[in-house]
């Protein structure tokens, strides 16, 4: 993996003001430990990658990219139904443990969760900070393009959508006979299925293209193609001729993710550095 763009990083003096290269003076091989380690999991486990964006995406979109998703215990937001099939925790500790050897008490666990983040999809290039929309939030929603998801986070898509016990008929039927297959009813839920059906391993377009196909496997996806203010973005991505053969996504993702790291960061005072990336100090 190469060619990393540099994220503008929580953790600037200023309230509501992010800095480039924040750690350049104070951990300036920070950026180093983080790809290094990414990319010696990533070797051993190419799944890592898609695991680590869907870790930042939770982190995010509570309250802000602070790192609180990192925090372990029953009660924690760690422990929530939506976050049981979240991957890539040893990575950030791994990372997080490094750096406390080098630099203790400097960078924040949220940053060295969006730098892995940013290192596993092996962006390259920069983009500006600015607020999300509809067209970053779908552009978002594209990074399911790679990883996979348990069968019970969509099991009641396929067997009880319905009051009388039917599938979602937004469901392409050739795709949902694949789907109860791949995920039985007296299963136990816990059979992984890619996102993308047919290049789960890809970064693309054909997640948008499965969508409009009615191949989308999370309902709150296949939505995108129902709701009149996401569709055209979705048709724009999927169309041979308006998406460019995926040219225009992947100039739009890293866009949008670098403005998703922006939204309610904690700055100076407002938050703290954690020894250990599970725990309170």
């Amino acid at each position: 993996m190469s060619g990393y763009v540099v994220l503008c990083l929580q953790a600037f003096c200023s309230k509501s003001q992010l800095q480039t290269g924040f750690y350049s003076s104070t951990c300036p091989t920070v950026e180093g430990i983080v790809r290094s380690t990414v990319e010696a999991h990533y070797n051993s486990d190419p799944t890592i990658a898609p695991g680590l964006l869907r870790l930042h995406f939770h982190d995010c979109f509570v309250q802000g990219c602070d790192g609180s998703v990192l925090i372990s215990g029953p009660t924690a937001e760690r422990a929530a139904l939506q976050n049981l099939g979240l991957r890539g925790f040893d990575v950030v500790d791994d990372a997080k443990t490094q750096i406390e050897s080098i630099c203790p008490g400097v960078v924040s666990c949220a940053d060295v969760l969006a730098l892995a983040a940013r290192d596993a999809v092996d962006l390259r290039q920069k983009f500006a900070v600015k607020g999300l929309d509809d067209h970053d939030l779908v552009t978002l929603v594209g990074a399911h393009t790679i990883g996979q998801t348990d069968c019970r986070f969509f099991q009641y898509r396929i067997y009880n959508f319905t009051a009388t016990g039917n599938s979602d008929p937004s469901i392409n039927q050739a795709f949902l006979t694949q789907l109860q297959t791949m995920c039985p009813k007296t299963g136990n839920g816990l059979n992984k299925v890619p996102l993308d059906k047919d290049t789960p391993t890809k970064f693309d377009v054909s997640f948008f293209k499965n969508i409009k196909d009615g191949n989308g496997v999370l309902e709150s996806d296949q939505r995108l193609w129902s709701d009149d203010a996401t569709k055209t973005i979705v048709q724009n991505y999927a169309g041979n001729l308006r998406g460019l053969l995926g040219l225009r996504f992947t100039f739009d993702f890293p866009k949008a993710m670098i403005k998703m790291s922006n939204i309610d960061v904690k700055t100076g005072i407002n938050g703290e550095i954690r020894n250990i990336c599970s725990k309170f100090n």
